[in-house]
């Protein structure tokens, strides 16, 4: 696994596009696929919402998004932009997303991974739910993990 903090991992082929655009539907339909979110965050050139399904985490009273496939748009969106939203069906939180340090990933991992490891295996180029913290910690500069802050109460649209 490459811990390079430039690491991403492109769909690949119609299989992964399928999946992330069912589940998008059901989510933004009201139908959470074990703590799917669709998060909503301005383009960082264009100013235009980009919205993309992810995996809430909650874990010892935070919320956090991690992304298994790397340096994502929705990553390097998120860097760039004030805040975003997190909606399921016509519920939707304004938040503000803050990354951890690279050093205070491997707890956030572990979660992520034994929660979704199913889903996101074949991104994290051999990490399970099983890995060492020092596999997690080799991997962790390539893995962005985001702390989940709300910005206001949800809200119904």
């Amino acid at each position: 696994m490459t811990s390079s903090p430039a690491r991403y991992i492109a769909p690949s082929g119609w299989g992964d596009i399928a999946f992330m655009k069912a589940v998008r539907w059901l989510t933004e339909r009201g139908i959470s696929l074990l703590g799917s979110r669709v998060l909503t965050v301005a383009g960082r050139t264009s100013g235009t919402p980009r919205s993309v399904p992810v995996n809430l985490l909650a874990l010892g009273g935070e919320r956090y998004l991690v992304a298994p496939r790397g340096n994502t748009q929705w990553v390097r969106n998120v860097r760039a932009a004030v805040g975003a939203e997190l909606r399921v069906g016509r519920r939707v939180e304004q938040v503000r997303l803050i990354e951890l340090p690279v050093a205070d990933r491997v707890p956030v991992l572990r979660a992520y991974l034994q929660r979704w490891g199913w889903e996101v295996g074949r991104f994290v180029e051999g990490l399970t739910k099983r890995s060492t913290d020092a596999e997690l910690a080799d991997a962790a500069p390539g893995m962005p993990v985001f702390r989940v802050e709300p910005t206001t109460g949800p809200s119904v649209s």
